[in-house]
């Protein structure tokens, strides 16, 4: 089986796009971006995940190969797109792709997703249309979208409420702004912080506690708070397009 490009079709590459499939099913598992070899490196599992992707990712592709493996087949290998010319443009490439392949081992979702990605017109015309709010409060503002989609029958309660990278103490006090692509849905007063553990939240359908995370119970705030944020949309100074952190202090 082929392991690498020969060194003058690689060069003519430039970036590329990829994914890999899996041959039992034809099912694409993993989206990719690079240069050189790293389509051969991935499809053998060679190579480590990245910081923002965690042990979990390489767990989860790893499996899927030694899977694939063990019934004396090879992983699939497609180049989506390639000629790509700067990286910028393969972040935004990769992430299309990975919109349009749902179930995807990719821990991380693509670059700009949450701001950019997969949405009927009907919600970029809700989105775009809706007044800018004007913080009167001290806020959280937490993106959920990534974390709605994946499991459709949660709330929105649910779905801002876990499991977060943040420091407790200085979400205290704070009114929780919950946001899809920047509009608000949802404004929480929480009660108490937690860390986000199966034992903390036993109502949330949860696969795994997840260390060095944080999570809170509340309940909605009253309406006056609401008012001033339901259903309006974060201001663009507040939004820093394609960040990863989906968690934003105002004032920081």
């Amino acid at each position: 089986m082929r392991d690498r490009f020969p060194p003058e079709v690689a060069n003519k590459l430039e970036y590329y796009v990829y994914r890999l499939i899996d041959p039992r099913n034809g099912e694409t598992f993993y989206v990719g971006k690079g240069r050189g070899d790293r389509i051969f490196q991935h499809a053998r599992g060679a190579l480590k995940p990245a910081p923002s992707e965690g042990e979990d990712v390489l767990d989860a592709k790893m499996k899927r190969i030694n899977e694939i493996r063990a019934t004396g087949l090879e992983v699939g290998h497609l180049v989506h797109r390639h000629g790509i010319k700067d990286q910028a443009t393969a972040f935004q490439i990769e992430a299309a792709v990975m919109d349009a392949y749902p179930g995807l081992t990719n821990k991380v979702g693509g670059q700009q997703s949450n701001d950019f990605g997969v949405a009927h017109v009907e919600e970029l015309i809700t989105l775009y249309a809706a007044e800018e709010f004007e913080p009167k409060h001290r806020l959280l503002l937490i993106s959920i979208g990534i974390s709605l989609r994946e499991r459709e029958e949660r709330s929105i309660y649910d779905a801002v409420r876990y499991g977060w990278v943040l420091n407790p103490k200085r979400a205290e006090g704070r009114i929780v702004l919950a946001h899809d692509r920047g509009l608000v849905l949802g404004v929480f007063k929480p009660t108490k912080w937690m860390e986000a553990t199966k034992v903390n939240f036993p109502t949330l359908a949860i696969e795994a506690s997840l260390p060095h995370r944080w999570g809170f119970e509340g309940k909605e705030a009253d309406e006056i708070i609401s008012k001033c944020y339901m259903r309006k949309r974060v201001p663009d100074r507040y939004r820093k397009k394609g960040a990863a952190n989906p968690v934003r202090f105002i004032p920081s």
